[in-house]
């Protein structure tokens, strides 16, 4: 598959990140997708709104996923990401053994797959997903920038 097979879903992803500006969180959004391409769990960053330092639209939308599928094992499901993960969260997908990751935007200040380290790559560790990076990513970026560029203000 190519970027291109992945914008629906990143629109979903993006469509939560919108949902976190409610909260006044940082807009992250993720959906994981199941092996027949339905979505299986959604997140965006609830940082702010739960006070809760865990709280990363990635790590979300994996409880989410889990809870759907009654098991913390994501074999053969795909997480979608409007930002690069850090490394918590590059960690929980490959802890979770999502088959694929796909994001938007890279992380210059914190991305752990491929800016500033390279977890889910890391030979060592016992699961290694699919990469497919930068879908969409000047929408994602733009969302972002807007965001910080609003909050830099205060």
């Amino acid at each position: 598959m190519n970027q291109r097979d992945w914008e629906a879903p990143m629109r979903a992803a993006l469509d939560e990140a919108r949902g976190a500006l409610d909260t006044d969180d940082v807009p992250i959004g993720a959906v994981v997708l199941d092996a027949d391409g339905s979505v299986i769990g959604t997140g965006r960053n609830i940082r702010e709104a739960a006070g809760d330092p865990t709280g990363h639209a990635e790590v979300v939308a994996l409880r989410a996923a889990a809870a759907s599928r009654g098991e913390w094992r994501l074999d053969g499901c795909t997480l979608v990401v409007t930002l690069e993960p850090c490394t918590m969260c590059a960690g929980a997908i490959v802890l979770a053994r999502v088959e694929r990751l796909v994001f938007g935007a890279y992380d210059a200040k914190a991305g752990a797959v491929g800016s500033l380290w390279d977890v889910v790559r890391d030979r060592r560790l016992n699961h290694r997903p699919e990469v497919v990076p930068g879908v969409l990513a000047e929408e994602t970026s733009a969302l972002l920038d807007d965001f910080f560029a609003t909050h830099r203000l205060r």
